[in-house]
């Protein structure tokens, strides 16, 4: 019997296995050209199907020479234009003339392919997908369960993460280095398993990268070009926890209940953000009966068959949104949220009324809302995420409540400063933790927690930095001094050799910059400026706070703080001698930094 084989059957891997079977014994095995260029294409890109569809043809190879069956490749090579177009059918075209040339039987495990054979005449068998029954894979061996995520690369100890978010060790779980021979099968058999275990599927194929949703794992497997060397990284769930587990409030129970539709779940990687939004889908589709969709990319959240998982449509999670858009789901776990155009279609599909929950990776509880700052605009912001979830080592460590408002922002005092601003409170104090609002041409996200005690409001803070910058403009390099007075007047200190360039030809220049910073400007030379000498300032950490110790003799004195010769910050020494400064704000990673590294910490009085 003379049998064509097409590409679809030589990367199942079955073709070596069906010409054994009795019906195909001693078959003459005739294998087109394009079939062969077609794989190697995939090959040269990194494709692991490429990779196992040539070794199936090795494999037809041994059987040839031990005379099992007769191996042929016949026709011509496929110009590059018409392997580029493999997906309009040009190839399956010449693999079918190639079977009516020869007068073969089509194999094929390809539908569509089977179907145009049929009906262009040939004799065509059908391979249905194989559902294998399941078998744990051979990297199932690394996992333990205390294991997270194993990795494994040729020519290095395999490693694995154990433990659970917050607890996380990574560990070697064998002595000797694996090969790269190791690798490869690894792979391939996670390939091939992909394509017969109807719980799996091949989420994503580009140039020397793969990813494999595999039951519960999600394996990512690289090679050369993309990485320089053969590996394998499969991630596993240690744990599905429901809410119920995370103790939550009462409070926060009853608003994720009834009025939470736009949720960002944030976290640094590995703190247990993706096992937080299982927990949170399993609670709308089970207890508050639900209909739930995830759009994931690639699909790896471990939720309940009620829930359908959604990937990108032609790799366009656009296309995704709109399907959902005409399904109508009453919540949708997006998981996870990293580009502009990821946040523009969260925040669509939110404003279309659909309850969304988005994952995003953050370091603190508001980077959050500052990842979507200039991506959806500022008054759109509380319309689309009314609830911001800080998950760390596996807890939730903050809940933040936003609602936009119109009021003059905290530190300002005049009326005419009133403007929308977005507040962001701690959801279960209620206490205002930062404001969001713009300010000339910039979006300012300002703390206002409990502060240092310092005698500049944050209006007066911007002004200093905006009268440095245009400063800057004219005067590149120069050292420039500012002292902020209020809200409408500002000192500036300058080399006495820059002020003509500053003031400009009848004060022109000068006028320009009060009117582009809106208040008056005072220029003088850096000569007069009145500095005391420094004064080295003794630094202790206690609690949650770094403090600064000036002594009883300071209280109610202001200083200005620099760290390394720089000016930081002015403050006023409160009742107990000393400047106490919140660990969680930038000024106390300046200092703790610097004093790290061993910098100095110093303050001089304050400019009057």
């Amino acid at each position: 019997m003379k049998i064509v084989p097409d590409t679809s059957v030589i990367v199942d891997g079955r073709i070596t296995n069906i010409v054994q079977e009795e019906e195909f014994r001693g078959s003459e095995v005739i294998v087109p050209e394009a079939v062969v260029s077609e794989l190697e294409y995939q090959a040269n890109r990194g494709r692991e199907t490429g990779f196992n569809g040539l070794e199936e043809l090795k494999n037809l190879q041994d059987l040839h020479k031990s005379d099992a069956i007769t191996l042929t490749f016949v026709g011509r090579r496929p110009t590059l234009e018409e392997i580029s177009l493999s997906r309009g059918g040009e190839i399956d075209a010449m693999i079918r003339g190639t079977a009516k040339d020869h007068d073969a039987v089509l194999v094929t495990s390809d539908r569509v392919q089977s179907e145009v054979g049929k009906a262009q005449g040939l004799d065509v068998v059908f391979i249905k997908q194989e559902i294998l029954e399941y078998e744990e894979l051979a990297i199932a061996k690394y996992f333990d369960k205390n294991t997270m995520s194993i990795h494994l690369k040729e020519n290095v100890v395999p490693m694995a993460k154990k433990g659970k978010p917050g607890n996380i060790e990574l560990v070697k779980i064998r002595k000797r280095p694996l090969k790269h021979a190791q690798i490869q099968a690894m792979a391939r058999e996670i390939v091939e398993r992909a394509k017969s275990d109807f719980k799996s599927f091949i989420e994503i194929e580009l140039e020397g990268a793969t990813v494999i949703q595999f039951r519960e794992y999600r394996i990512s497997i690289a090679r050369p070009p993309f990485s320089d060397g053969f590996e394998i990284t499969a991630v596993r769930p240690v744990a599905r926890v429901s809410l119920e587990d995370y103790k939550l409030p009462d409070k926060l129970m009853a608003r994720l209940r009834d009025t939470a539709k736009g949720i960002l779940i944030s976290g640094s990687p590995g703190a247990g953000k993706s096992t937080f939004a299982q927990a949170v889908a399993d609670f709308y589709s089970n207890t508050l009966k639900s209909i739930v969709k995830t759009m994931e990319s690639p699909r790896d959240l471990q939720v309940g068959d009620e829930i359908t998982q959604y990937a990108p449509i032609e790799r366009d999670m656009q296309k995704t949104a709109d399907i959902l858009l005409l399904v109508r789901p009453d919540y949708t776990i997006y998981d996870e949220l990293r580009k502009t155009k990821d946040f523009r279609i969260f925040a669509d599909m939110r404003l279309a009324g659909v309850g969304m929950i988005g994952v995003v990776h953050a370091t603190r509880p508001i980077d959050a809302i500052q990842r979507i700052i200039g991506r959806v605009e500022l008054g759109v912001i509380p319309s689309v995420v009314d609830t911001t979830i800080f998950i760390d080592e596996g807890k939730v460590k903050a809940i933040y409540d936003i609602k936009l408002t119109v009021k003059v922002p905290t530190g300002m005092i005049e009326a005419d400063l009133s403007r929308p601003v977005i507040e962001v409170r701690d959801f279960e104090t209620g206490e205002l933790v930062n404001e969001i609002y713009t300010y000339g041409e910039q979006t300012i996200v300002m703390d206002v927690g409990p502060q240092i005690v310092a005698d500049k409001s944050p209006v007066q803070k911007i002004a200093a930095r905006e009268i440095e910058r245009e400063f800057k403009k004219k005067i590149p390099g120069a050292t420039i001094k500012v002292d902020v007075k209020s809200d409408k007047r500002a000192n500036v200190w300058v080399e006495e050799k820059h002020i003509p360039k500053i003031i400009g030809k009848k004060g022109r220049t000068i006028d320009e910059l009060e009117r582009i910073i809106g208040i008056s400007i005072g220029v003088e030379p850096l000569e007069s400026q009145k500095i005391d000498d420094q004064i080295e300032v003794p630094v202790e950490m206690v609690g949650n706070y770094v403090v600064l110790n000036f002594g009883k003799d300071s209280v109610g004195i202001g200083f200005d703080i620099i760290v390394n010769n720089e000016y930081l910050f002015t403050a006023t020494v409160g009742k107990k001698g000393s400047i106490k400064i919140k660990k969680d704000i930038e000024l106390a990673d300046i200092i703790i930094n610097a004093l790290k590294k061993n910098l100095p910490v110093s303050a001089r009085l304050r400019m009057e």
